[in-house]
């Protein structure tokens, strides 16, 4: 690799001098079993292996890139490119297999370049930052072009150095993986565990021992919270609009004190709308507007899109105070359901509803632990034609556990705490994550600098030179490739 300083008895070339870049397809008979690779079967991780469905060879053959046992593939298209979708094929059905149209195969001339060092190649930092930074092609379908996969820095290396890589990388790398299966574990705990303090803490379980202490508590009354919000409109000049609320099935095992209600019997759901695009007058002004999007498990205190005093007037939406939950009921991926809590005065698109809390009856961080617990639940009520979603009806039909309101508030503040426990074990692991990951491409930097092989190098001067040494095997590989280069038939020239 020519920027990079590698020992002396080394050779620079690049990969067409060591391999074949997409060989030619392999001639096996029809009925033969083989296996089918995907692009979904590649493998990202560096250790894991290739993963294939056995099929007839006549039914992947033509249409497919073919590649055998010892060869090494990877993604050419983004993003699965980025992604560092790649692998040693190892394992197939007779030894023959056929793959995504996306993939490289390349070849290593053996015996003198292991497909184990070229696999480590492609997958060093600097192979996928300048594959990522050739690529050519319309964006969201951009391929690294075949030019730079041929040219692209391979130091030969002598063949008892390349197995003694091989095998310090192999004994290394599994180490890294298996700290960073430790670690993504721990983050899969930290979510179980979150998940089961939001559980036990509306259903009454996390705060039994304080209603212990706190016998006298009362439940809420709704006809209050009603009278509330009639009190609300009233004041306004409005009328309270009628639920329309759907049948729901009873929540089972709640405390006494707690009321098995639905959302729009306490919280005032209203729907936003989005001003005109056409009309200037309305955006970029001083009122806030939130957006389904911004709608993700957190507290908004500002948002993307600002909209104009006329904005506000001439579409159906509303201001809302801080502290209305917002819930995201229409979206792409995993924005359906998602939830946040205002800490600004603002508006919404039509995807959201915002969720206007009745003072001294109900606690903000309550409802958006509730929702937030509920979030799988959420996404499967709705309907749609072409996408699911909620809309107002669903969401005030919600069931919802409501505790008197000082249970509400001592439950938020366990579920902070806890949280704020789980927050800072998260970060720390992430931290550590970051620095396995750097890990990995420290050792293949090493790898390919010669430094993982240094003592080895110098115990072992014979195994580096004469017909060992890398220049040999080059050679070796250029003399093999003209002998099996069909050569030119001579043109008979008339007397």
């Amino acid at each position: 690799m020519s920027e990079v300083n590698f020992p002396s008895d080394w050779v620079a070339c690049s990969i067409s001098d060591v391999a074949q870049v997409n060989p030619k397809k392999i001639d096996a008979e029809p009925d033969t079993t083989s296996g089918f690779v995907p692009m979904a079967l590649a493998p990202v991780s560096f250790s894991d292996s290739l993963r294939y469905e056995e099929k007839y060879w006549k039914e992947i053959k033509k249409s497919y890139t073919n590649f055998q046992n010892g060869d090494v593939l990877f993604a050419k298209v983004t993003p699965c490119f980025e992604n560092g979708k790649a692998a040693i094929v190892d394992g197939l059905p007779n030894g023959i297999g056929a793959g995504s149209s996306e993939f490289y195969v390349l070849r290593p001339h053996t015996p003198y370049f292991l497909p184990e060092i070229l696999f480590a190649l492609i997958k060093t930092q600097k192979f996928a930052n300048d594959g990522a930074a050739n690529m050519t092609g319309a964006v969201g379908l951009r391929r690294v072009p075949r030019a730079f996969v041929e040219s692209f820095d391979a130091p030969m290396i002598p063949i008892a150095e390349q197995k003694v890589i091989a095998e310090k990388l192999g004994n290394l790398l599994a180490q890294v993986e298996a700290t960073k299966a430790r670690l993504d574990s721990t983050l899969e705990t930290l979510k179980q565990f979150r998940q089961s303090v939001l559980a036990a803490a509306v259903s009454g379980k996390l705060t039994e021992d304080w209603r212990a202490e706190n016998p006298s508590l009362d439940p809420i009354e709704l006809s209050e919270v009603g009278a509330y919000w009639s009190e609300q409109y009233k004041s306004s000049g409005k009328r309270l609009p009628k639920l329309k609320l759907h049948e729901t099935e009873a929540l089972d095992g709640l405390p006494d004190t707690w009321l098995d209600t639905k959302i729009g019997h306490v919280f005032d759901v209203h729907v936003g709308a989005t001003p005109s695009r056409s009309n200037h007058d309305y955006w970029d002004g001083g009122i806030h507007w939130v957006s389904s999007s911004e709608v993700a498990f957190c507290r908004i205190s500002s948002t993307k899109e600002t909209i104009t005093e006329s904005g506000l007037n001439n579409t159906s939406t509303n201001l809302h105070p801080p502290g209305t939950v917002m819930l995201a009921m229409i979206g792409q991926g995993k924005t359906r359901g998602q939830v946040a809590i205002l800490d600004i005065e603002a508006c919404h698109n039509q995807n959201t509803a915002a969720l206007r809390v009745p003072k001294g009856f109900a606690v903000s961080e309550f409802l958006y632990f509730f929702l937030t617990k509920q979030y799988e639940e959420t996404r499967r009520v709705g309907g749609g034609n072409n996408q699911k979603a909620l809309n107002k009806s669903f969401v005030q039909s919600l069931p919802l556990p409501l505790p008197p309101l000082e249970e509400q508030q001592e439950i938020v503040n366990r579920v902070e705490k806890l949280f704020a426990g789980a927050d800072a074990s998260e970060q720390q692991v992430n931290q550590a994550l970051e620095r396995v990951n750097n890990l990995t491409q420290s050792i293949l930097a090493k790898a390919f600098r010669g430094e993982l092989t240094e003592q080895w190098r110098k115990d072992n001067p014979e195994l580096i030179s004469g017909e060992n040494s890398a220049e040999a095997l080059l050679e070796k590989i250029k003399a093999e490739r003209a002998a099996v280069k069909p050569k030119r038939k001579k043109r008979k020239v008339n007397a």
